[in-house]
């Protein structure tokens, strides 16, 4: 991935940003959008990017002919694109988890597939499905220009880590858009930030992690465990909203409005405000295809309550093939249950902030176990694992490096509306040539920002990508 990300910086970005600004139409940037974004998957997938058109394809007849009929028969096309869209992703992503439950379940010994995990899949088959059941609610019309769906679903911004764009948000812009200088500095300079987050934040929590997490639970002890269990909130925290930063960023830049996808989520006081928060293209995917559709809380308290508990299960699903996974979206499921019988609401909000971020804390440590008995361990070590010894302290002392306390500091800020504040104030103080010059400063900013960033890319620094396993 360094070298991949060096050449993504230094040669791919600079000249797709330039040939899309020297080309003269819409058409024209069009296709070079295209090919870049194609280029851009199968540098990593030269495979299957073969995949990736057969499902553009697919669902871009699906759309034409969904569109094309009436009464029942529309139902029936619908419910073939959605078959076999899912169908696709279980048997690249989920296969091998399906045929190693049933072997453990029946004492089988089945061979277990093993199908390499196409990069996105999990995105940009929900942005096509909701391209086709929008078409079926007469939402959007059926596109005739198969270049304009490809375009929609492989557009390298956000192809393959999110956020999840609804055709709709982005119809108009495919066929008619302006980036001026301005859009293109104002992207930019966001794409800088959120490589930031990134690079020097969430690779800095990452390495704490997944050093403590490789050690046996007892090795270090309490301290140590929720050392990792804040280190991996604030690594995925950093992950994920960094490349939704820079996704958004890469599409002003192009004349992209992708909407916002976080909002800062740990500053929620409840579950309920937290998922309005967290991941928010994924969760209104959710309500706007799947809740909603199942009947909502339209149809009384307990089908609602059932409602809500598939949408949770099949969202930690949609994480990764593994139970961890699928346990940690039933917690948040029935937390939210919990929120609606409980009147947390009247809680302090400095409390209900405490116990939102603790929950949100543990619960993300079953999200990152390998397994649920590793959750466990870990869990079981935070809550009663205070029997230190000198050496899980000594574990413990070389993880607090002088640069992960200071990245840590950073990180619990940045998690706040802090610096929205603090530029909302500047705006309000300063006024013509001051306020330019603040501007001019920040634009420097993250042009130093992207120079470390290369740098610490250059040089090899650890620099896993949580999402792109999804």
């Amino acid at each position: 991935m360094v070298f991949s990300s060096i050449v993504f910086l230094c040669a791919f970005l600079p000249v797709t940003l330039l040939l899309d600004w020297l080309m003269p139409s819409v058409r024209a940037k069009n296709a070079v959008l295209i090919v870049a974004s194609l280029l851009f998957y199968a540098y990593g997938e030269p495979v299957l990017v073969l995949l990736l058109l057969a499902s553009t394809v697919f669902n871009w007849l699906m759309g034409r002919v969904v569109g094309a009929q009436e009464g029942p028969t529309r139902k029936v096309w619908l419910a073939v694109a959605i078959t076999v869209n899912l169908g696709l992703l279980v048997v690249f992503k989920y296969s091998a988890m399906l045929v190693t439950t049933v072997n453990f379940l029946l004492g089988l010994a089945l061979p277990v597939p093993q199908i390499p995990l196409p990069l996105g899949i999990s995105f940009y088959t929900f942005q096509a499905l909701s391209y086709v059941i929008d078409v079926y609610r007469n939402e959007v019309r059926p596109q005739r220009n198969y270049a304009h769906v490809l375009l929609y679903v492989s557009l390298f911004p956000q192809l393959v880590a999110g956020p999840i764009v609804k055709y709709h948000d982005i119809e108009l812009e495919i066929v008619s858009r302006h980036a001026a200088i301005s859009d293109r500095a104002v992207g930019l300079r966001r794409f800088c930030l959120g490589l930031a987050k990134k690079v020097l934040v969430a690779n800095t929590m990452a390495s704490v992690v997944d050093d403590l997490l490789a050690q046996p639970a007892a090795s270090i002890a309490a301290p140590g465990a929720w050392i990792a269990a804040f280190a991996y909130l604030m690594q995925i925290y950093f992950d994920f909203s960094g490349y939704s930063d820079m996704a958004i960023g890469l599409g002003r830049a192009l004349g992209f409005h992708f909407k916002e996808n976080f909002d800062h989520p740990y500053a929620a006081t409840s579950m309920r405000e937290f998922w309005r928060k967290w991941h928010i293209s994924l969760s209104t995917w959710l309500r706007d295809y799947l809740y909603i559709p199942l009947g909502g809380n339209r149809k009384g308290t307990g089908r609602a309550i059932v409602n809500r508990i598939i949408v949770f299960l099949l969202c930690g699903l949609w994480h990764g093939a593994s139970w961890t996974f699928v346990v940690w979206g039933l917690l948040h499921g029935l937390a939210l249950l919990f929120e609606g019988v409980v009147p947390v609401r009247k809680l302090p909000r400095w409390l209900g902030h405490i116990l939102t971020v603790l929950f949100v804390m543990i619960t993300f440590v079953v999200f990152r176990c390998e397994t649920l008995g590793q959750a466990g361990e870990v869990i079981g070590t935070m809550l009663v694992g205070w029997n230190v010894s000198t050496a899980s302290m000594v574990v413990v002392a070389r993880q607090l490096t002088p640069l992960f306390i200071a990245t840590s500091a950073c990180a619990i800020v940045l998690c706040g509306s802090v610096p929205e504040r603090v530029e909302r104030r500047l705006a309000g103080w300063l006024e013509g040539k001051r306020m330019r010059v603040v501007e001019a400063c920040g634009y420097a900013f993250s042009l130093v920002l992207l120079v470390v960033c290369m740098a610490s890319l250059a040089g090899g620094t650890y620099n896993p990508f949580i999402y792109f396993r999804f």
